[in-house]
């Protein structure tokens, strides 16, 4: 197949049209291509209307990444655009606005079938960067399930027996979505690097967006702001500071950095691990 490498403009790939998204997409799309991807057509279509007047030369792909065929049809159409230099994945769904099954297939699968689909068109300074969560960091999974997690095919993932064990617990079902996006993007390094591409992820924590006002609304005990509170940070980042990690991690200063996670959380994971009163 086909795909130029020798365009003006690299390319950029940002996945979710949200407030993450955008952020990401104005701190990396000065003067490259821009291909912003979304489920929704009409936050697609607002969001590149809102690119171009800015001065960005964007374009919407508008995409299912829990549909695989979607997620190809996302990285063929960037690769014919030109050298695709960044991709950064921050579509997905909170719990507590999905079902155990759609945050499978959007946080879970979504996220293996971007690493596989961009992986063929990875070229070298290709990076990605897959957007996680702190999340991650607190999941409970024993190493055989996280090695399965980590390797297994994606048509053999919902078969797990750590998957299985999720039932109806949307908690449960996010926290092991986002750990398997850790150690599968841990796996993939050896395939990028030896494209001479690098992949990683990014850890947020609390960010001001719509998925954490939803979070919020959800937590009439404000258990999430408290946290902050306790954990030093004081406040919520903002997708800008989200911009800013995956800037460093899709930049030049971080050529030596792959198969690995940034948390950007505040500290609130290391509040948890050696702070927080359990029981």
């Amino acid at each position: 197949m086909h795909h130029r490498t020798d365009d003006a403009r690299d390319v950029v790939v940002v996945t979710g049209a949200g407030g993450m998204g955008s952020a990401v997409a104005r701190r990396l799309g000065s003067g490259r291509t821009l291909i912003l991807a979304d489920a929704s057509r009409e936050r697609l279509d607002r969001t590149v209307e809102e690119l171009r007047a800015e001065g960005y030369e964007a374009r919407g792909v508008p995409t299912d990444v829990s549909d695989r065929a979607s997620v190809r049809n996302l990285a063929r159409t960037a690769a014919d655009e030109g050298r695709i230099t960044a991709i950064v994945h921050t579509a997905g769904v909170a719990a507590a606005t999905a079902s155990v099954r759609r945050i499978l297939d959007v946080d879970l699968l979504g996220t293996v079938y971007v690493i596989e689909a961009f992986e063929e068109f990875a070229v070298r300074g290709t990076s990605l960067v897959c957007v996680a969560s702190v999340a991650g960091h607190l999941a409970s999974i024993s190493a055989e399930d996280e090695a399965a997690l980590a390797t297994a095919p994606a048509e053999e993932l919902l078969a797990l027996d750590a998957v299985a064990a999720l039932g109806n617990d949307t908690t449960a079902a996010y926290l092991l979505a986002k750990r398997a996006n850790l150690v599968r993007v841990q796996a993939a390094a050896l395939a990028w690097n030896r494209r001479g591409a690098r992949i990683n992820t990014i850890s947020p924590g609390v960010i001001s967006t719509t998925m954490a006002k939803a979070e919020s609304e959800s937590d009439p005990d404000r258990h999430m702001l408290k946290m902050l509170d306790a954990c030093g940070a004081g406040r919520p980042g903002t997708p800008a500071e989200i911009a800013d990690a995956a800037a460093f991690l899709t930049g030049p200063e971080s050529q030596y950095v792959t198969g690995t996670d940034l948390l950007v959380d505040g500290g609130q994971a290391a509040w948890i691990r050696r702070h927080m009163r359990h029981g």
